[in-house]
């Protein structure tokens, strides 16, 4: 019996160490990255000039605009996944692009896409050019 509670000791203290281990390597992990900051996105999407996708019509016409635009982005297997998700806000035929993509010829694409489909004179394009994400793996972890 005393061996078994040794045991179950000895068990009990290499977890509580492996988790303490575990959790500070977290924390320095994440000490590394910088917060968030959409705070200039936010209030741009506050103005009331400013379409947003609960706003889009529900009639058929925009909803199907809409659907067709968003089917000829999906399809170009080219675009990066921010590009492939940008929102598509279409009033009375009137589409507006926006969110972030990762390049100029990203913008300059679905710009492009957006118009043959809608036509030149119906596409307000407000796309943004993300900034490139840092890779942390190839950052030395911080030595405490």
């Amino acid at each position: 019996m005393e061996r078994f509670s040794r045991s179950a000791w000895a068990i009990c203290l290499g977890l509580a160490l492996w988790l303490t281990a575990s959790a500070g390597v977290y924390a320095v992990a994440g000490s590394q990255q910088a917060a968030p900051d959409n705070t200039k996105t936010n209030q741009r999407d506050k103005q009331p000039t400013a379409p947003t996708a609960a706003q889009q019509k529900d009639n058929a016409g925009d909803r199907e605009l809409t659907q067709r635009i968003r089917q000829s982005i999906t399809q170009d297997k080219s675009l990066s996944t921010y590009a492939r998700n940008i929102k598509i806000v279409t009033q009375n035929g009137m589409v507006t692009l926006r969110g972030p993509v990762r390049s100029e010829d990203e913008k300059k694409a679905i710009d492009a896409k957006a118009n043959e489909i809608a036509g030149n004179t119906h596409v307000k394009n407000e796309l943004e050019i993300a900034p490139a994400k840092s890779d942390s793996k190839s950052k030395p972890a911080k030595s405490q």
